[in-house]
């Protein structure tokens, strides 16, 4: 693999990329040497420096009260690593500790709803997992959907094993099936709608914690979908879900 790419994966920029492998061809240098080597301009080759050195990959000692700068080991770059790797599970861990705190602050919003829009079957398997991550972090585990039979085969085509993630994280599913086909396949329930053929290009929508998707094909048969977040929204979905499901 080309050393540039290398960095670059390590996360150094193209500048601290050019800066640093002019100091290794260099050797000790001063700040003017590595800006002319680099091409880079001297004060943002000055900052690139001082960043490197933090990164613990660069060093510098003074000579005639004059700077120069060095390259450390390239084994340097793996204690880099290390501790980058360290940060990051610091970083994760605080995240993790004041998570709550910051979905409070995200679900207020001022009250109103909030809505994305997903494309394809990427998109789609954006909010299939969405489904799997709401799910499994609320207390009722149980969701609802309208299950269009024109737009079934479109959603689960995304996220082929979906169902088999959803029974290993215990969540269930009440399913009003808009049409024939559909089967039970473990912690779900299913009802049917008979409708006219006309009528069955609805949506697929999933009502699940706080959120409402709708699921739909555009004019070129691609699954589209949009996902509103906001719970009066939601539990006016699911009081209505359940009036007809107590109905057939």
């Amino acid at each position: 693999m080309d050393i540039e790419v290398i960095l670059k994966n390590f996360g150094l920029s193209e500048k601290e990329i050019a800066v640093y492998l002019a100091l290794i061809e260099l050797g000790p240098s001063s700040v003017r040497e590595i800006s002319a080597k680099s091409k880079v301009n001297r004060g943002t080759t000055y900052d690139i420096l001082k960043s490197l050195i933090s990164l613990g990959v660069v060093s510098y000692y003074n000579k005639e009260s004059k700077q120069y700068f060095a390259a450390e080991e390239p084994e340097k770059l793996l204690s880099a690593l290390d501790q980058k790797q360290e940060d990051l599970q610091e970083v994760r861990s605080s995240i993790k500790e004041n998570l709550p705190f910051i979905k409070t602050l995200f679900e207020k919003q001022g009250g109103r709803p909030m809505v994305k829009y997903y494309e394809g079957l990427s998109g789609i398997k954006n909010i299939l997992q969405d489904v799997l991550e709401t799910m499994a972090g609320v207390k009722d585990k149980t969701y609802y959907i309208y299950s269009s039979s024109d737009i079934r085969k479109n959603v689960y085509l995304a996220m082929k094993d979906f169902s088999e993630k959803r029974i290993r994280k215990g969540i269930k599913v009440q399913s009003i099936a808009l049409g024939k086909g559909g089967q039970l396949v473990g912690l779900d329930q299913r009802k049917w709608m008979e409708l006219p053929e006309k009528d069955l290009k609805a949506t697929y929508e999933i009502i699940y914690g706080g959120k409402v998707a709708h699921i739909s094909l555009d004019n070129s048969e691609n699954p589209v979908g949009v996902v509103i977040q906001n719970d009066e929204i939601y539990q006016t979905q699911k009081l209505i879900f359940k009036n007809i499901w107590s109905r057939l």
